[in-house]
């Protein structure tokens, strides 16, 4: 056995000890991000309890209480969020706001009411400000208004950082935040309406291919700039941060490339195997002209880093749309 091999094998040993025996309530397991930590949850000795939709409105107090009871959690892992690309929030701006605000606010307060041991927040990049300095530190989210098609979501978000540090103070509650940029990955969703924009390329190019069709037309002009997280990468992040981190202050969760939505969009376009033409529409929204995070702090508070690339998570998540249509 290598030193590497040993190395994961007592870190896996390490995980054990930490989740064994442990109830952790993880909204939105179901989705997309969910799915892949509620396997590595199970894998490492947890009982995982995830409240479908269809069973559990978290918008409505009774049944955050009663998701709560049936629970009976040591440790919640908040993932639950109203979510979607530019083309679902201009439309929704009062719902984006509501569902989110308001799903955080009353799992917070069940949680203090209980005394759960840990509550994991995931926020977003959408919560920084639309000119933040690049990389964007955490230490700058408050320094001006976040962009403006997706601002109700991410002030939402926000709001349960300022509900979670005053509670660690006032009640000693033991909440964290994280802040992970746009996610990728196999089994994300692939709606043209409600995804984000590298599930959207990868169904418009290969539905274009199949078609037969001359050219692809893309939002905006492709000059933004953006970061993606490997959703494997996001995983591992959030359950290093649950294990060994207990801070007040937020933290990044990110890859640290930088590429622009036309380089993306040329990138996909050659994995998909398109040979038409790219259309820009500059009539439609840009969105906030430049994302990359500054990950260091994840790094020096709890050891975490990504370790995949961005070309190579966009091939394995090509490769499981593909799969998904055979």
């Amino acid at each position: 056995m290598t030193i590497d091999s040993i190395a994961r094998v007592a870190g896996m040993g390490e995980h054990r000890d930490f989740w064994s025996g442990k109830r952790v309530l993880v909204t939105g397991g179901a989705g997309f991000l969910g799915s892949h930590i509620i396997e590595r949850l199970e894998r490492r000795g947890a009982t995982t309890f995830v409240p479908r939709a269809g069973n559990y409105d978290l918008t409505r107090e009774a049944d955050v209480k009663r998701c709560y009871d049936d629970a009976d959690t040591d440790i919640v892992l908040h993932l639950a969020a109203k979510v979607g690309g530019i083309g679902a929030n201009r439309p929704h701006p009062g719902s984006f706001f509501h569902d989110n605000a308001l799903m955080g606010i009353q799992l917070i307060e069940e949680a203090r009411i209980r005394g759960v041991a840990k509550f994991v927040c995931l926020g977003t990049v959408c919560a920084y400000p639309k000119f933040a300095p690049v990389p964007f530190r955490e230490d700058d989210l408050w320094n001006g208004y976040p962009e403006e098609t997706n601002a109700p979501y991410g002030v939402a978000k926000k709001a349960l950082l300022v509900m979670l540090q005053g509670y660690r103070q006032e009640y000693g509650l033991n909440g964290i935040y994280l802040l992970p940029v746009n996610l990728y990955g196999p089994r994300d969703n692939f709606d043209l309406v409600t995804s984000h924009v590298i599930p959207a390329m990868i169904r418009k190019f290969l539905e274009a291919k199949e078609a037969q069709a001359q050219s692809v037309s893309l939002w905006g002009d492709g000059t933004p700039t953006r970061e993606f997280l490997y959703v494997e990468d996001a995983a591992e992040g959030i359950l290093a941060a649950a294990e060994k981190y207990d801070g007040a202050d937020p933290v990044n969760l990110g890859s640290g490339e930088e590429i622009s939505i036309r380089e993306l969009a040329e990138t996909i376009k050659a994995l998909t195997g398109f040979e038409g033409q790219i259309v820009w529409d500059p009539t439609q929204p840009n969105g906030q002209p430049r994302r990359k995070l500054d990950t260091s702090r994840a790094l020096e508070r709890f050891g975490w880093r990504s370790t995949t690339s961005l070309r190579d998570g966009l091939k394995r998540t090509l490769d499981c749309y593909l799969n998904l249509q055979q």
